[in-house]
This record gives structure tokens, C-alpha cells and sequence, in this order.
């Protein structure tokens, strides 16, 4: 029987993978945003996620409340441990969503607010990986506390994870263009989601590579019998989407790239679930260790189990509501 702290405990990972889903592409728009200088591609992107883009981050906001609620000690370790990470996301992530209304309501500054939103995604995204790095490599815990140094965060193998999302999001971005616009903004979408399938595959060979190196139980985890037999369909299921979408790509289907990207994200998320289950904080603290009591977890259930349904219900409508193609001269704004 599942306990109720593994419930929440799926319940912070699917908050976090769908804020994932949700707000990368966005983010690797504005990663992409320098690679179109023309102000008429650049109106035409922003207006691709004009409709959804400030609904996206509800999931980031799940994710972190939800496990400071149902995973106090957690929180406690690992908010100290990332501190400058996560304000440097934060920032990010206000300077993206200003610049994004405010470089429609001027002509003279519009450059500035460009560069502010192509800025802030990429910081955003940066931080969000290398904090992704820096807890999968182990934080320093003494009893219930953080016992590291201020730069704990800072390691060749988090700025390793920092780049591989950087390119991962850049390549949503790319697909989401080919699905969402045409012409020649299309045709360069295509070309970009070339070489950015190809990095992100070397992304994800560098990490799966390194990560075994970082504990003992990582690689145990991967390559101890039996667990190879559990762990191997990862990445065979990773060569096969990879083949699916280098197919896509070449046929030019245009929504089978975005969604098998979003594929090869499931999959890694599930890799590092493998690699992290049932740490909350790899290494020293398992989700039972770090729940609140049981009363808390089941009063935040009741809402949960109203307010998600309900989220995903609005988002899917507003979704299907934008859909299609996004022509120059048409669009939310």
C-alpha cells in the first residue's frame, strides 16, 4: 500500500515535471530570442505563448510551496544550500515576465526589453540547472542542518547540468516554433532544432557519464544486479524516441518534434528519479524523514486533489484555445 508520503512525494515531481513541460519552452524562447534579430520573427514568437506563458509558472509555485508544506525538512536544508541559485531564478524570472509586457508598450526602449527577457531566460534556466546539480551531487548535512560553505553550489558537474538545460530548453523552443509558426521563422526553427538535438543528446551522454561518478549508490543504483534489468529500458527508450524524432524532424512533421522532445525530458526526469529515490536530499535525507505528520499531509491532500484537477483543466483549454499556427500581424497582442 502507498503510503501518504510517497503520494506527496509524486505529487512535488509531478508539479516540478510539469512546470518543466510547461515553462521551458517559454524559457527557451527567450534563450533563442538573439538568434532572431527581426522584429517581426521576435513579435511572432512572443505572441506564440503570449495566451499561457504567466499560467505556466503556477507549477513552479506547487512544486516549492508544496514542498515546504509536506516536506519541511527538506526545504529547511536545501532552500540554505541554493540560496544564490534560486535568487538568481527568481531574478530571472521577473526581469523575463516584465520585459514580456512591457516591450509591447514602447518603440524606443523595445531593444532593451528584448535583451532583458533573452537575459532573464537564460539565467532562469542556468540557475534551475546547476541548483539541479548541485543537490544530485550531495548537499553537507550535520543532524538537521546544512553544514556547507556559501559556494557549495558552485561545481564543474552543476554548470554541467546548468548547460545541458540550457541547450534542453533551447531545443523545446526551437520545436515549439516549428509546430506554432511558418515560413521562414519555421524554416529556421527546423535548422536550429537540427544542431540543438545533437548538443542536448551530448548533454545528456556528459551527465549520465558523470553522475555515476558522484556516490557509490548512484552507481549501484544503475549497473548493480538485478537493477540493470529495471534501469536499461531508460535508456533504450531514449535511442528510440531519439530515432523517432530525428525521423520527424527529417519528414518535417510539425508537432511530432515538440512532443517527442518532451519525451526525452520524461525520460531524463525519470533517470534522475532512479538515481535519486527515495532521497529528497541525495544521500543524507529520504522522504520520510523529511515529511510533515500525517494530519498536515492529509488536510493539504483535500485541496491538492481539487486544485490540480482544476488547474490542468484550465491550462488544457487555454492550450486548445490558442492552438494552431501563429501568423506575423496576428496573435494575443
Amino acid at each position: 500500500m502507498i503510503d501518504l508520503t510517497t503520494i506527496w512525494a509524486f505529487i512535488i515531481a509531478f508539479a516540478v515535471f510539469v512546470y518543466v513541460v510547461m515553462d521551458g519552452f517559454d524559457l527557451g524562447l527567450g534563450i533563442l530570442f538573439p538568434l532572431f534579430p527581426q522584429k517581426t520573427d521576435r513579435d511572432v514568437i512572443m505572441n506564440t505563448v503570449a495566451p499561457v506563458w504567466d499560467g505556466n509558472e503556477t507549477w513552479l509555485v506547487l512544486g516549492g510551496g508544496g514542498m515546504m508544506a509536506a516536506f519541511p525538512l527538506a526545504y529547511a536544508v536545501l532552500m540554505p544550500a541554493l540560496y544564490t541559485p534560486m535568487i538568481a531564478m527568481l531574478l530571472g524570472l521577473v526581469f523575463r515576465g516584465v520585459a514580456f509586457e512591457f516591450r509591447w508598450r514602447t518603440q524606443k526602449a523595445r531593444n532593451k526589453w528584448d535583451l532583458a527577457f533573452a537575459g532573464g531566460s537564460l539565467v532562469a534556466t542556468l540557475a534551475q540547472g546547476i541548483a539541479l546539480g548541485a543537490i544530485l551531487q550531495g548537499i553537507h548535512v550535520e543532524g538537521r542542518h546544512y553544514a556547507g560553505g556559501w559556494w557549495d553550489w558552485l561545481t564543474p558537474f552543476s554548470v554541467l547540468t546548468g548547460i545541458a538545460l540550457v541547450i534542453g530548453y533551447a531545443l523545446l523552443g526551437a520545436t515549439w516554433l516549428v509546430m506554432k509558426t511558418e515560413g521562414g521563422l519555421r524554416e529556421r526553427a527546423y535548422q536550429l532544432s537540427w544542431i540543438l538535438l545533437v548538443a542536448m543528446l551530448c548533454a545528456i551522454g556528459a551527465v549520465s557519464i558523470a553522475t555515476p561518478f558522484l556516490a557509490v549508490q548512484y552507481t549501484q543504483r544503475w549497473f548493480a544486479w538485478p537493477n540493470i534489468i529495471l534501469t536499461a529500458p531508460v535508456p533504450i527508450a531514449v535511442a528510440a524516441v531519439t530515432a523517432l524524432l530525428l525521423r520527424a524532424l527529417g519528414s518535417k512533421n510539425d508537432h511530432q518534434p515538440f512532443f517527442l522532445t518532451l519525451a526525452l525530458f520524461a525520460l531524463s526526469y525519470a533517470g534522475l528519479g532512479i538515481s535519486m529515490y527515495p532521497y529528497i536530499v541525495p544521500q543524507s535525507i529520504t522522504i520520510w524523514q523529511a515529511a510533515a505528520p500525517a494530519n498536515s499531509q492529509i488536510f493539504m491532500l483535500v485541496g491538492v486533489s481539487i486544485l490540480v484537477p482544476l488547474i490542468l483543466g484550465y491550462t488544457a483549454w487555454a492550450y486548445w484555445v490558442f492552438r494552431g499556427k501563429v501568423r506575423p500581424g496576428h496573435g494575443y497582442h
